[in-house]
């Protein structure tokens, strides 16, 4: 059975420009090259409103959340209007919606700037969830999506598939500073730990008991 990966991209007019398309572009890239990507399908919501969100979960019964846009730390994540102006959902809203879903969505990830906030209410109800610890470049967002999600394409647990994000970062500021070596099949949860400076730092959350 497919997992399905539910994209939700929000980039209301007087937000400042993010390259939303190229991260879904690179996601799905990732995923094509990957050795289990029949394992996955990808669902995009575009321009999404609050009231999308829980329509799209019921509809689409996804098992990872992709959130890309803009976060405004403590006061929500950007979603937008009926007349594509921002309108900010709060974490505790989040933390509400998700809890309608703990028995299917096994992951959220949050691909916005201070989305730390939303990933520890997030994370009461779902396994897995990352944030951005601060704020984020739009080219570091879209190589952690990247590498990701290509980890998880190519067997990785949301653990090991986290880590190669973070070399994808690594990869991306610095290509001679990181290991290149090939990581085996009899070795993909194995993945070497790579320090990044604490303001590209996405955050692995996960539930207690988990």
């Amino acid at each position: 059975m497919k997992k399905t990966i539910l994209i939700l991209a929000a980039n209301p007019e007087n937000t400042s420009r993010l390259r939303l398309d190229r991260e879904v572009r690179e996601i799905s890239d990732g995923l094509r090259r990957s050795r289990y990507r029949n394992r996955f399908q990808i669902e995009q919501q575009w321009a999404v409103q609050p009231r999308d969100i829980q329509r799209a979960m019921l509809e689409l019964k996804p098992q990872i959340v992709h959130f890309c846009g803009h976060g405004e730390g403590e006061s929500g994540l950007v979603f937008q209007d009926a007349l594509g102006e921002t309108k900010l959902v709060s974490s505790e809203a989040l933390a509400n919606l998700f809890r309608l879903f703990t028995d299917r969505v096994e992951c959220v990830l949050l691909n916005a700037c201070y989305a730390e906030a939303q990933a520890d209410a997030i994370v009461q109800h779902i396994n897995y969830v990352i944030g951005m610890k601060q704020a984020v470049r739009d080219d570091v967002a879209i190589a952690f999506a990247a590498g990701f999600y290509e980890g998880l394409g190519n067997g990785l647990s949301i653990k090991a598939a986290f880590e190669q994000g973070q070399q994808a970062i690594q990869r991306m500021l610095n290509p001679q500073g990181i290991d290149r070596k090939l990581i085996s099949l009899n070795n993909l949860n194995h993945l070497p730990v790579v320090q990044l400076p604490d303001h590209l730092v996405p955050v692995l959350k996960r539930r207690e008991g988990s």
